[in-house]
């Protein structure tokens, strides 16, 4: 399995920036679908966006789409998750996550993933 680390999160004001890195550990990472994940205090997670291994295939959940830019960097083991026009309601810990598989059927799914990092706190003051 790959390890992940998350990095980047921290304390913004509505209408703030942050760019979310997430580290892979293992000769995998290039050919394993990536995920991002959220989960806000006392709500599921939820799903936030997603890339396959050559950044061909993006998906994004509805409440980030225009904001938010994933994307991966297979030379650095690095993913990357760009948020922009942050509203309070992005806050929560979030999470990167790694395929078994190349393009994954069901990539807003957890089940898709096998490996997973202990998150970052990303917190958007109104």
């Amino acid at each position: 399995q790959v390890q992940l680390v998350e990095s980047g999160g921290g304390l913004v004001q509505a209408g703030g920036s942050l760019r979310l890195s997430c580290a892979a550990s293992g000769r995998t990472f290039s050919s394993n679908g990536m995920g991002w994940f959220r989960q806000a205090r006392g709500k599921e997670q939820e799903f936030v966006a997603s890339i396959n291994w050559t950044g061909g295939s993006i998906y994004y959940a509805d409440s980030v789409k225009g904001r938010f830019t994933i994307s991966r960097d297979n030379a650095k083991n690095t993913m990357y998750l760009q948020m922009n026009s942050l509203e309070p309601k992005d806050t929560g810990v979030y999470f990167c996550a790694s395929s078994p598989w190349p393009t994954p059927e069901h990539p807003g799914f957890p089940y898709a993933y096998n490996s997973w990092g202990q998150g970052t706190q990303v917190t958007v003051s109104s």
